[in-house]
């Protein structure tokens, strides 16, 4: 746990070095973020406080999001392969933000693309749940609703030939060039009440491990806690994929490198596949912005890049063996 402690007090730091690299160079970079003037009109103010910083604390915001999903995911159906774009969850909120901007009824960015990601990765995660009758069919019907929402989404933006509609193309690798400061309170509050809904649920998750016999043993419902976890990532995966696109792998990476530091806990788990998460997709962020300026590389590639090889080098030292 000493470890977590130690990376939390090290993204502050990690802020701050955000902050200070970009496309752009700025003049007196330390000078302008020390002096925390977000209303002057000076362009390196303007560069530090209304164009960096939103991506980054952006980045810290939807990193732990989706870390904190990812443990879910995984807790709820006791497989360790699980991540919420394999239960339909991630494809289901695309589909909504497409199917609400194809019919005017949202426009990319806003709350009301928030809310019809949210109705449509609870319906696709409700379907797969409702289809499933065991822990394996919930993977596998999961991965049949993804692939059928995503080919439909791909119609759709192919099809439907309106600009808007075409660049939300970005949701295949995932970029945080379209975020704006009215976006982090919303995130910011979807990420504290996912995050205590998750705590408030952790036991739960405990008894999980042990199978559905042994949680109906002491009187729980263990498809009432799959249900809750399953309509939480849901509400925490329609705010990064509404925002962000579909920025995969991190989900599915951020609880396992967690879970080889705190232990299988879900209490500390959670916590720690946060702040991992937040981590990793802050540096994937920073490098996707300043590797190849002025273009801004999918985040995507980035976050694959990090935690891929932090994955790997994860199940190494667990020393995980064939049976």
């Amino acid at each position: 746990m000493k470890r977590i402690y130690l990376l939390a007090s090290s993204l502050p730091l990690l802020l701050l070095l955000a902050l200070s690299i970009g496309a752009t160079e700025v003049d007196a970079v330390w000078a302008t973020i020390f002096s925390f003037d977000f209303t002057s009109s000076t362009l390196d103010n303007q560069i530090i406080w209304q164009i960096r910083a939103p991506r980054v604390i952006a980045a810290v915001l939807i990193g732990a999001i989706l870390g904190i999903a990812g443990t879910l995911s995984q807790a709820a159906t006791n497989n360790p392969l699980a991540d919420p774009a394999l239960l339909g969850t991630t494809a289901g909120a695309a589909a909504g933000v497409v199917i609400g901007v194809a019919f005017n009824l949202v426009s990319l960015g806003s709350f009301a693309a928030v809310v019809a990601a949210t109705i449509g990765a609870m319906l696709a995660t409700l379907f797969t749940f409702w289809l499933a009758r065991s822990a394996l069919q919930l993977i596998i019907m999961g991965i049949a609703v993804s692939a059928i929402l995503t080919a439909l989404v791909g119609v759709a933006i192919s099809l439907i030939d309106r600009p808007d509609l075409r660049s939300i193309s970005f949701w295949s690798l995932g970029s945080l060039a379209l975020i704006a400061p009215s976006d982090l309170l919303a995130l910011f509050a979807i990420a504290v009440v996912v995050l205590l809904i998750a705590l408030t649920l952790s036991r739960e998750l405990d008894l999980l491990s042990l199978g559905d016999n042994a949680v109906r043993h002491i009187g729980r419902d263990p498809q009432r806690i799959r249900l809750i976890a399953f309509l939480t990532l849901s509400v925490a995966i329609a705010a990064s994929v509404s925002t962000v696109g579909t920025i995969a792998f991190l989900a599915l990476a951020a609880p396992h490198i967690a879970r080889f530091i705190v232990g299988p806990r879900h209490r500390t788990l959670l916590i720690a596949a946060a702040v991992i998460g937040a981590v990793i997709l802050l540096l994937a962020d920073t490098g996707a912005r300043s590797i190849a300026p002025p273009q801004d590389l999918p985040i995507g590639i980035l976050v694959a890049i990090l935690a891929a090889p932090l994955l790997i080098l994860t199940l190494k030292k667990g020393q995980m063996q064939w049976r």
